[in-house]
């Protein structure tokens, strides 16, 4: 058997929300198989014994690191990211991390070095690039079809779930701050943050983030814990078109709007009003496309879309937001002493 259709056997640690997720789509793809499965409460792995008797199971992670896996998904909390995730590739094994790749920025650059050093494959789990409606966006903006892009608002907000590991920013912001990043193909000058923690002391569950890039478009995302609706909606203005992207309306996940405004000579501002399009697209579960994309990269070495350095980007974003919410945060304590 050739190494394209050679079996793979991926390990995931982590059986939590994601674990099951990633582990039935690699599962349903072509010569791979999930044959080992860690989590340290040994009661999540109880069903799996009993259901798929042919998957290991253990509590251990060094079995899974000591094991003949090609590859390691980390579906853990993010602080636990870097270790697991540095010591599966030091065993030799390609690994999928779920976003965000780490809590730091020296801890992503680490991984993106190691990875490079043993020539293995490391990604990270930034779904939405995979998103069918996401990457007919990305179309639209690269083609220049919506013209100059002025500015572009997310939201992604719902009642829960509540961390208590890990701020809003770094719990929810990682799929919007991927989307931005892949969308335009370039990284923010400067970011701005606002945040509230309401609920629990200094973890943050309302945040709103101001990303300015060096040709003057700006973009704003708001994530927050605490709201009555789900939203997941992505905006784009135009100077040409507008476009929003709503990933909890499969019926209209993507329209575009022939709309727009214009300063002529005069001081008067003129406005478009033109039909709407709500483009067909041929949906697969991003998901799914991100797994496979991961096990093509282990068996030709072409990097994955959502590569280690692509994590990293996402991460030195986020640490920036969190480093101006801190300097805010120390200058009014000590405007209250």
């Amino acid at each position: 058997m050739d190494t394209k259709t050679k079996e793979l056997r991926f390990a995931v640690i982590g059986w939590g929300y994601w674990g099951p997720k990633i582990a039935r789509n690699l599962e349903s793809l072509p010569h791979a198989s999930v044959t080992m499965i860690a989590d340290l409460d040994e009661r999540r792995l109880t069903g799996i014994s009993l259901q798929q008797p042919w998957i290991k199971t253990t509590t251990e992670l060094e079995d899974v690191f000591r094991s003949n896996v090609d590859a390691v998904v980390i579906a853990t909390p993010v602080r636990t990211h870097y270790r697991l995730a540095k010591e599966a590739l030091l065993h030799g094994k390609h690994v999928l991390v779920e976003k965000p790749l780490t809590a730091s920025v020296e801890e992503a650059e680490d991984l993106v070095a190691i990875s490079r050093q043993q020539n293995l494959i490391l990604m990270v789990g930034h779904t939405f690039e995979y998103s069918p409606a996401v990457n007919e966006l990305r179309k639209l903006i690269q083609s220049g079809d919506l013209g100059k892009i002025y500015s572009i608002e997310t939201e992604r907000v719902n009642l829960g779930l509540f961390r208590n590991d890990i701020n809003v920013i770094w719990d929810l912001a990682p799929h919007d701050v991927s989307i931005l990043l892949y969308l335009l193909g370039k990284t923010p000058e400067q970011v701005r943050v606002q945040a509230h923690a309401h609920l629990q002391p200094h973890i943050h569950d309302v945040a709103h983030l101001d990303l300015e890039f060096d040709d003057g478009m700006n973009a704003h995302i708001h994530v927050s814990w605490l709201h009555p609706c789900k939203i997941r909606r992505v905006t784009i203005i135009g100077d040409a078109r507008m476009a929003v992207y709503d990933d909890t309306n499969p019926a209209e996940m993507l329209k575009i709007y022939n709309k727009g405004a214009d300063v002529h000579a005069d001081p008067g501002v003129s406005y478009r009003f033109g039909e709407s399009i709500i483009p067909h697209i041929d949906w697969i579960e991003p998901l799914r496309l991100e797994c496979e994309d991961f096990a093509n990269s282990i068996r030709t070495g072409l990097l994955p879309r959502a590569h280690g350095g692509v994590g990293l980007q996402v991460v030195k974003v986020l640490a920036a937001v969190q480093e101006k919410l801190d300097m805010q945060e120390k200058d009014d304590a000590t405007l209250v002493a």
